[in-house]
């Protein structure tokens, strides 16, 4: 694609140099010493001479500029890839359903890749890769396959870490980078096994952070915080690294939308570096902060319906009883209405902002909290309530555990 476009690029380039150039030695032909002829003069001739040079140069250093773009600080995606293939692994194991007349087994099919955590190495993945999984197999990139067992998980946040019996000469471990510097349009790689195609990279850039996704593994509650990327992702990806252009860790691929292009979604490292320390130590990791409510996402045809001054924001419907919202005071809906086909509950309070952080929608409200806080933690709350603005502190709890 860029190959194409640079050539047609440089192909006009030439052509207009070329045009140029014929024009102004058509004109030298009518030019006689320092005469005049159709008022062009020789001294005119050889700024246009100089005008066509630097038109060259420039051109030349276009193309320059155009072909980096291949390269990252002079690294290639092809080193990059050679630089981190080694560290991703297939991982296999086999599941089971009931059917009314007798169990099924099936083999299912993930990515991972290493990590050395306190000069122990182990394979961080998805937990709905293994979760519910027996038989586990992680096999590297040079065909050779060994038993893993799972050490720890949270389904929470789709997370789970591996402990593979093989020799230290099979582990080539990555280093995760923070994912808190990632800007939408920063260029990103997958590298995993899609549709079993083992170690296939794709490339592509953030499409958006801060989002929530439904995870079946996490129960009722969405996963928060997440990465948005329009990496190619595919069944057998998930739990490959999502890479910087330095070849470091920014997050895990984890879920694309069914029926979707360009829509894929990768957990950020900065949950697996908050995480990675329990999970390890205590197989688990149970400091997700709550702060039981459910609600909706304000837009200007509730605000209309409704009559309330903002647009932006989160709308409760409910509170949990004896929850951490329901203790701070924090009032939930109190009718039901039916804006644009859908059942909406208002008369609940609108949280609008989080610690003096504008809180634009459910997405940036949970995000927030699983970012920023734990169990626990005193926030502040600011609500709308009658068109009124209140803050309100509130003690968050702990969410609780999946069954």
């Amino acid at each position: 694609m860029y190959e194409n476009k640079s050539y047609k690029k440089n192909n006009y380039a030439k052509l207009t140099i070329i045009s140029v150039f014929i024009a102004a030695m058509f004109i030298v032909g009518f030019v006689s010493g320092g005469s005049y002829i159709y008022g062009i003069s020789s001294s005119e001739i050889e700024d246009l001479q100089s005008q066509i040079n630097n038109f060259k140069t420039n051109n030349d250093n276009n193309k320059t500029t155009y072909i980096s773009t291949y390269y990252y600080n002079e690294t290639s995606l092809s080193n990059i890839y050679k630089n981190v293939k080694d560290s991703i692994v297939v991982i296999s194991g086999i599941a089971a359903y009931q059917t009314f007349w007798s169990v099924q087994y099936y083999e299912v099919q993930g990515s991972g890749f290493v990590y050395d955590f306190k000069d122990e190495p182990v394979v961080i993945t998805n937990n709905h890769v293994v979760s519910e999984v027996s038989d586990i197999v992680v096999t590297f990139s040079n065909g050779n396959s060994y038993p893993g067992e799972v050490i720890g998980s949270d389904g929470y946040s789709d997370l789970a870490v591996l402990s593979v019996n093989a020799p230290s000469e099979e582990f080539h471990p990555l280093e995760i980078s923070s994912s808190s510097t990632l800007e939408v349009g920063d260029p990103v790689i997958a590298i995993g096994s899609p549709m079993g195609l083992e170690n296939s990279m794709t490339t592509g850039i953030i499409s958006q952070t801060g989002r929530t996704i439904e995870e079946t593994s996490a129960g009722s509650y969405p996963i928060a915080n997440i990465i948005q990327t329009n990496v190619a992702i595919n069944p057998g990806n998930s739990g490959g690294p999502l890479l910087n252009y330095e070849g470091k860790v920014v997050g895990i691929t984890t879920a694309i939308i069914e029926n979707s292009e360009g829509l894929g979604f990768a957990i950020p490292s900065n949950t697996i570096l908050k995480e990675i320390e329990s999970l390890i130590e205590t197989g688990s990791y149970n400091q997700h902060p709550w702060l039981g409510v459910s609600g909706t996402d304000m837009s200007y045809s509730i605000a209309q319906a409704t009559g309330v001054n903002v647009t932006y924001g989160w709308l409760i419907s409910s509170v949990t009883s004896n929850g951490a919202a329901e203790k701070a005071g924090i009032q939930g809906g109190n009718q039901q209405i039916r804006i644009n086909n859908d059942n909406i509950i208002i008369g609940g309070d609108i949280i609008i902002a989080i610690d003096g952080t504008r809180i634009i929608n459910g997405d940036s409200l949970m995000s927030y909290l699983e970012e920023h806080t734990q169990p626990n933690d005193t926030i502040i709350i600011t609500i709308l309530r009658n068109n009124q603005t209140l803050d309100i502190s509130v003690i968050l709890g702990q969410r609780p555990s999946l069954t």
